[in-house]
Formats: structure tokens, C-alpha cells, sequence
């Protein structure tokens, strides 16, 4: 973990040296303030020396300000490093998020991959803060003082090792109590983001239902199971403070009450007594600060953990060693093709699937709820890979394709259409960032999205907020197919994606794929027949498996399950659907 985390210092590891040594410059200056001070008071006040007094005056200045730049310069440094650590720790993750497979998404929540972004990364920026300040500044400052001390009084000093060996004791019992409770803390962030997230993707469904109470006291137990972790971790860690606050007091009465006896006896000097009951704060102080480091470490190990995770996290589906970057045509081929989400399952989605597919055919893809089409068309663009057989398109296996070349070529209009902030252009442009607006409204008068565009005051440069919220969901799909078609690709996969617009402008949209891209593959995933039944041929799924592939006509006559659903959609027979035909 530590290793991984490391390397994103990258051009931060200058301040990261930097900022130790500004720290280490402030500490020498602390320890020898105390001992100018001794001797202003033993030798020049006491032999009422003014010239002394001056000289002795005017280094403490000296030496006051080298401390003060040294701390600056510890403070600018150690924040443009724990700052920067940060800004790559982030970038580090997003950039490997990006090359997941589905099956490396689906490890990681999407509210526990926001809270590594944001609360685990700021836990180890201030960690990193810490301890490039802290972690120098407090064990030298405590060596230091403690060196001089025993060099000004030997058994005065005892006092304060006895004092920080209790101390230490102390700390280590405690941060081992709070430590496993910090662990646990960060697990409760993922459920109050997951919380969070799910409200505002989904206002408008809790506003339809009038759900705002449950909501609320949902988010309130996520934050409440936050709150009782952390007053149990801060319940263990708050008694440090009265038993060092009393450990201080303690040996500070009796370093007075010695040292005064000490004086009298004339084995001590005032001066020597004062620099003491100096280095007693330092020295304690620098354990406090100690302490805090403890616990900063103990909340950071579990973020960094987390952190590194997703860093090492390696995609499942990768480039071979010689990649093929050109894909010649789109006829695909299904053979003997076992696919399951989760490799252990006893019970594969997808069962021994053999099809071919011409490029340039038009295919149907229909079937009830969970049959596995949508897994089906998920292993062409490799976003998924098969458990067994291969998936062929252009004659060629797609594990040997490059990645980039293949998802270029296989472009897919998802089941959930998403769309980005930004104007319709710049959502379009995502199947080409080279498009003209030319281009960009001929895809769009293909997918019949157009007509809706031309009539919004600022058409296509019309703002479309986060997640596609100011249009409706027929709009929405119909962008999205138009972003599809800028790719000019050789397969078109539309997944259920013309389910929110009505059977007319449905009716259009195939016309215009029909005369428009006769050489593009299209399969065409749908629930109504009227989508299908004018493909060139139809693919029937039920239950991960192919119940019939034809023509229309070929499958009214030969399969059950199509020609139940083509009735019961015609008004031929009754209200079956196809979950219920496909069970029948």
C-alpha cells in the first residue's frame, strides 16, 4: 500500500524533503533560545553586564527569526506537497477508473469510489501534512530538548523520561483501542454517499411518491452510525489530553520544587532552572503532537488502503501483445459463447450461443425480462469477455482486437441514456469531437431528434443539464442515437433505446437506418414487435439462451414464445407479454 501511494509524489518529492528539513532548522532554533535566556539571566543580569545582555539580546533575534523563516517555509512546502500528493492520489484513481471493465466497476460502489475521491484522499492529505511537519518536528524538538536537559541536569532530566515513558505507554494502549474503530468508519462514509447520491439521481421519483420523511430518516441513520464511530474512536483518544495536561503540571511542580532546592543548595542557577522548565514543554508538547500523528496515521491507513485498492485495482479486459487496428467489416459470430457476470456462478447468463450474423443485416433482438440480451450484445465491444467460445466480428476474434479500434467500430446506445452537461453539440460530439454542425444535424434528422432541437430557442447550442434533466426521455434516447450514428460505425447496437419514443417516430428512426446505413450492422433490442418484425432476422432469448432465429414470418409459424407475444401485441390473443409466454 505504502508503495503504491508513494509513487504519486512524483514532482512533489523535493518539497516533500524540503519541508522536513524547514522544520528541523525551527527546532534547532527553539532548543537554543532557552539556553541564551539562561545566560542573559546567570551572567548578565546577575553580574549586571548591559553589554552582555545586548549581544546575548540581539542573537536571540537572530536566531528567533531563522526559526520563523524556517517555519514558513515548512508550512509553504509541506502544503504544496500534501496538496500535490493529493491532486495525483486523485488523478491516479480517476485515470485507472477509466480503463475498468464493467466487471472491475461492479467490485467498487459508485459512492465508494466518490468517497476514495474525496474524504479517504483528504484524510491522507492532512496525514501527509502531518507528518512531513510533525512527525520530523516533534521527535527531533523531543530528542534535542531531552539531550540538553540531561546536559544541564542529569537528575531533573529523569523526571521528564520517567514522564514520557508513562506518556508513550499511554499512547500506544489507546491508539490501539480507537485504531480498529477508524477502519470501520470509512465503510459508514460509502453508505451515507450511497445515500446521498441515490436522493438526488432520484428527486423526482421521491417527490412523485411523497418518500422526503423516508429519505430523510435513511440519511439521518447513515450520518448517525458515522457520528456514534467516531465518538466512540474520539471517546478513546480524548483521554490523552487531562493525562498529559496533568503529566505537565506534574513535572513542572516538581522540577520547581527540586530545582529550587537545588538553587538554594547551590548545585543549580536560576538561569539552568528556567531553560529546564523549558524543555519540560517542549519535550511534553512534542508528545501531545506525537499523539495526534498516531491517530492522524491510524484514520489515514484505512483511506489509504482504500485508496490503493482501486490504484492496483488491474482491468480484466486488456490489449493483447499484437493488437489488430483495423476491423475489415461487421458480420459477427457467436460461438459455443457461455457467459456469467461472476466467474464462481454454478448457473452461467448466457448458454451455448451459436449465431452468425451478416455484416450489414439488420437484426431483432427480443425476449422477456432477464433473458440475458443485454449481456448478449455486451460482449461484442468487449465490454464484458465471454467465460467461454469467442465472440468474432469482421472474422476476427474480439480479444485480438485493439480496444480503442474496436469500440470505435461497435457503437452502442445503452438501455440507460446518459447525457453530460454541456450544450447538444458538445453531447453529440462525443461520437466524433471532430463533427461539423452539419454532421451533427444529419445524425440528428436520422434519429428524428431534429424536430425537437429546431424548436428550442438556442437549438443546438441549447445547454443540457446534468444527467439530461431539461429534456424528456424520447428526447433523450433520441440524442443519444444520434451521438451513436457520428461514429459511423460498422455494428449499431440500440438496447431497448427507442422504448420512450412512440411507435411513428420509431417507424422513422429504422426507415432512416434502412436507407441511410445500409452497410452498418444493426441490432435492435426491443420489447414491441412493431420494432423488429421489418429486420432481416429476429433473434428470440429466453433464459440465457437462443429459443429461435429467423425471419418474422419464419418465427409466427415456428416459435411459440414470438408468435404468443405477436398476438397478444396485435390483439389477437389475450394480454400475454413475453415474460408470460416465455414461461408458458
Amino acid at each position: 500500500m505504502v508503495k503504491t501511494l508513494l509513487k504519486e509524489l512524483k514532482e512533489f518529492k523535493l518539497p516533500s524533503i524540503l519541508t522536513p528539513l524547514c522544520m528541523i532548522g525551527e527546532v534547532i532554533a527553539e532548543m537554543i533560545i532557552p539556553i541564551l535566556m539562561a545566560k542573559i539571566v546567570d551572567d548578565g543580569i546577575n553580574g549586571q553586564d548591559m553589554g552582555l545582555i545586548f549581544q546575548t539580546g540581539g542573537m536571540m533575534i537572530v536566531i528567533a527569526l531563522f526559526g520563523l523563516i524556517a517555519g514558513l517555509g515548512g508550512a509553504y512546502f509541506g502544503s504544496k506537497a500534501s496538496a500535490g500528493f493529493a491532486r495525483n492520489l486523485r488523478k491516479a484513481m480517476f485515470d485507472n477508473i477509466q480503463t475498468f471493465s464493467f466487471s472491475n466497476i461492479d467490485k467498487f460502489s459508485t459512492s465508494g469510489l466518490v468517497t476514495r475521491l474525496t474524504t479517504d484522499v483528504t484524510n491522507i492529505q492532512n496525514a501527509y501534512m502531518m507528518l512531513l511537519r510533525m512527525a520530523m518536528r516533534a521527535p527531533s524538538s523531543m530528542i534535542v530538548a531531552m539531550v540538553m536537559s540531561f546536559i544541564i541536569s542529569p537528575r531533573l532530566a529523569s523526571i521528564y523520561l520517567i514522564a514520557v515513558i508513562f506518556l508513550g505507554i499511554i499512547i500506544i494502549f489507546v491508539m490501539q483501542k480507537a485504531t480498529k474503530y477508524f477502519k470501520e468508519v470509512f465503510e459508514k462514509y460509502d453508505k451515507l454517499n450511497e445515500s446521498v447520491q441515490e436522493n438526488v439521481s432520484a428527486i423526482r421519483v421521491v417527490k412523485a411518491y411523497v418518500r422526503e420523511d423516508y429519505e430523510n430518516d435513511k440519511f439521518k441513520k447513515a450520518a448517525l452510525n458515522i457520528y456514534n464511530m467516531f465518538v466512540k474512536a474520539e471517546m478513546n483518544v480524548v483521554y490523552m489530553s487531562p493525562i498529559m495536561t496533568g503529566t505537565v503540571y506534574a513535572c513542572i511542580l516538581l522540577i520547581s520544587w527540586i530545582g529550587a532546592h537545588m538553587i538554594v543548595g547551590g548545585s543549580l542557577t536560576t538561569g539552568a532552572l528556567m531553560s529546564l522548565l523549558t524543555y519540560c514543554m517542549n519535550i511534553l508538547m512534542s508528545l501531545m503532537m506525537l499523539a495526534m500523528i498516531f491517530v492522524m496515521i491510524t484514520m489515514a491507513s484505512a483511506s489509504g488502503k482504500r485508496i490503493a485498492e482501486v490504484i492496483e485495482e488491474k482491468t480484466d479486459i486488456t490489449n493483447g501483445s499484437n493488437p489488430i487496428k483495423e476491423v475489415k467489416d461487421g458480420s459477427i459470430s457467436f460461438e459455443h459463447v457461455n457467459f456469467a457476470y461472476n466467474k464462481t456462478s454454478e448457473e452461467p447468463v448466457l448458454k451455448d450461443i451459436n449465431i452468425t450474423i451478416n455484416s450489414g443485416e439488420t437484426i431483432g433482438i427480443i425476449g422477456g425480462t432477464g433473458s440475458a440480451k443485454s449481456s448478449l450484445v455486451n460482449l461484442i465491444s468487449r465490454l464484458y469477455d465471454v467465460t467461454a467460445g469467442s465472440v468474432k466480428v469482421g472474422g476476427v476474434d474480439v480479444k485480438e482486437y485493439d480496444l480503442e479500434t474496436l469500440r470505435d467500430q461497435v457503437s452502442v446506445v445503452l438501455q440507460k441514456n446518459v447525457l453530460f452537461s454541456g450544450t447538444i453539440l458538445d453531447n453529440l460530439r462525443w461520437g466524433d469531437k471532430n463533427a461539423t454542425e452539419e454532421e451533427c444535424k444529419r445524425a440528428c434528422e436520422m434519429a428524428c431528434a431534429d424536430e425537437f432541437i429546431s424548436r428550442m430557442p438556442l437549438g443546438y447550442n441549447t445547454q443540457i443539464e446534468q444527467g439530461g434533466a431539461n429534456v424528456s426521455g424520447g428526447q433523450r434516447q433520441r440524442l443519444c442515437i444520434a451521438r451513436a450514428l457520428l461514429k459511423k460505425p460498422k455494428i449499431l447496437i440500440l438496447d431497448d433505446s427507442t422504448s420512450a419514443v412512440d411507435t411513428a417516430t420509431d417507424a422513422k428512426i429504422r426507415k432512416a437506418f434502412a436507407e441511410e446505413i445500409p452497410g452498418t450492422t444493426k441490432l435492435i433490442i426491443a420489447q414491441r414487435i412493431s420494432s423488429v418484425q421489418n429486420c432481416d432476422r429476429i433473434i428470440v432469448m429466453d433464459d440465457g439462451k437462443i429459443d429461435g432465429f429467423g425471419t418474422h414470418d419464419e418465427l409466427i409459424k415456428s416459435n411459440d414464445i414470438y408468435r404468443e407475444v405477436y398476438e397478444s401485441q396485435t390483439g389477437a390473443a389475450g394480454d400475454a407479454d413475453f415474460d408470460q409466454a416465455s414461461n408458458a
